[in-house]
């Protein structure tokens, strides 16, 4: 299905997607499961979105186990993968598709670093504050298992997840750079695998006393 600089695939990008997203220097990315638990909650749908704003949409059937396409531009080198929560998307990606995504950037993370005038670090609130944008989250908490069926509520709720990340980004980390965290941030974003290999083996508080 293809709607306004919107594609919706079934169990990995096409080649010539692939080689769009290549291009890019940057891409937002996102995931859709049935839960927060990857052991227990399948991965559903992955989402991702070019600087021009072009957003695909990558179906994951029950029981799929690698998306190769998907999985070439995930660890590109080249191409910046941009989160929000990285720690989670990461870990989702890692279990269910065996993708090993590198380098990171979390917006997330950016924003807990960067604006700490507020407790709320949420997308809704970072893209309202920074990008002027109301996303419409209704459709967060439903069911993304019937993927062939997935209404059009849903489908624009899964490509807003990505659209804005790439607008927030540069503002985030002008925030940083201003107060000195920039560096720290980036040290945040190299250590994403290390909480998702830890989360992945069921570990909880190692750092605590």
């Amino acid at each position: 299905m293809e709607l306004d600089n919107f594609q919706v695939f079934d169990r990995d990008l096409d080649d010539r997607t692939l080689a769009r997203y290549l291009d890019a220097p940057e891409v937002a990315v996102d995931t859709e499961t049935m839960g927060l638990l990857p052991y227990r909650d399948r991965l559903c749908l992955v989402q991702l979105c070019d600087p021009n704003g072009f957003v695909s949409a990558v179906r994951i059937e029950r029981g799929q186990a690698n998306a190769p396409n998907l999985q070439r531009l995930l660890e590109a080198d080249s191409v910046l993968k941009v989160f929000h929560f990285a720690r989670f998307d990461v870990t989702t990606l890692k279990h269910h598709l065996g993708i090993v995504t590198a380098p990171l950037f979390c917006t997330k993370i950016a924003s807990k670093l960067a604006r700490t005038y507020t407790s709320s670090h949420g997308l809704k609130a970072l893209v309202a504050e920074l990008a002027g944008v109301e996303l419409d989250k209704s459709a967060q908490s439903s069911d993304w298992g019937n993927a062939a069926e997935l209404s059009d509520a849903q489908l624009s709720y899964a490509a807003n997840d990505v659209r804005y990340l790439l607008k927030v980004k540069p503002k985030l980390i002008a925030m940083l750079q201003r107060e000195d965290r920039w560096t720290l941030a980036q040290r945040c974003f190299d250590s994403i695998h290390l909480f998702s290999d830890l989360d992945l083996l069921q570990y909880q508080g190692i750092f605590e006393h």
